[in-house]
């Protein structure tokens, strides 16, 4: 579990750190105009920095077997994979901010697949 745990803080970390880039990319219109304007921007931006602050402060939960920490992690990481998704359909094009959304979405998916793997079931079980 201490792996999930680690990767959970991981994935947190990335939904941090795409959430404050789109913060200073609201100066450069052409990824305004991609987002379709300023409020679709900010908005994914907060969602963003929200998920991942959700999920550093609740991903401590998964070391203490906490069944309501594994659900928590587990919709915000969908939320953050769907989020991931857009994102990198909306930086379409060679910006290095989408590598950063597809090791989002790696992540996120690794998270979910080893928080609901038949060891941590048991650990989660118990």
């Amino acid at each position: 579990m201490t792996i999930v745990a680690v990767l959970a803080w991981i994935a947190g970390a990335i939904d941090l750190i795409s959430g404050v880039l789109l913060f200073f990319l609201l100066p450069v219109q052409s990824v305004v105009d991609q987002f379709g304007g300023t409020g679709a921007l900010m908005t994914s931006a907060i969602g963003s920095v929200i998920l991942g602050l959700i999920v550093v402060i609740v991903a401590g939960g998964l070391l203490k077997g906490n069944f309501a920490a594994r659900l928590v992690i587990t919709v915000v990481e969908v939320l953050s994979i769907i989020g991931s998704l857009f994102l990198a359909w909306a930086y379409y094009g060679d910006r290095p901010e989408v590598v950063g959304e597809w090791i989002g979405i790696v992540v996120s998916l690794v998270v979910l697949i080893l928080l609901w793997s038949r060891k941590a079931s048991a650990f989660f079980s118990r």
